[in-house]
């Protein structure tokens, strides 16, 4: 079983910085992509960043020069960084795992990321 924890969410001012945290536990080893996610009240989940396992990086336009997806493998652990934040950004971000066997795809429970002065 995997299971995956966010941290690092708070609240933060219009131009500041956060750094989120996915960890796994479990065995993903053979995963196929780390991705993060958000959703704000009234709005479907989307996709903010995508990493492979051999480390190619995709962003949504809305953030792309502003956050970086990275992972570290041996730590079982994948990070978004997240700069320049603006209100827009205010949502609950989830990360996930997808995997080439079932169940494919595991969540994590989301953080709070709230961009106000």
């Amino acid at each position: 079983q995997v299971q995956l924890v966010e941290s690092g969410g708070g609240l933060v001012q219009p131009g500041g910085s956060l750094k989120l945290s996915c960890g796994a536990s479990g065995s993903i080893f053979n995963f196929i992509s780390k991705g993060w996610y958000r959703r704000t009240p009234g709005k479907e989940r989307e996709l903010v960043a995508i990493i492979l396992r051999d480390g190619t990086a995709n962003y949504a336009d809305s953030v792309k020069g502003r956050f970086t997806i990275s992972k570290d493998d041996a730590k079982n652990t994948a990070y978004l960084q997240m700069n320049s934040l603006k209100p827009e950004d205010t949502a609950v971000y989830y990360c996930n795992v997808v995997l080439p066997a079932h169940p494919y795809v595991y969540w994590g429970q989301g953080t709070q990321v709230t961009v106000s002065s």
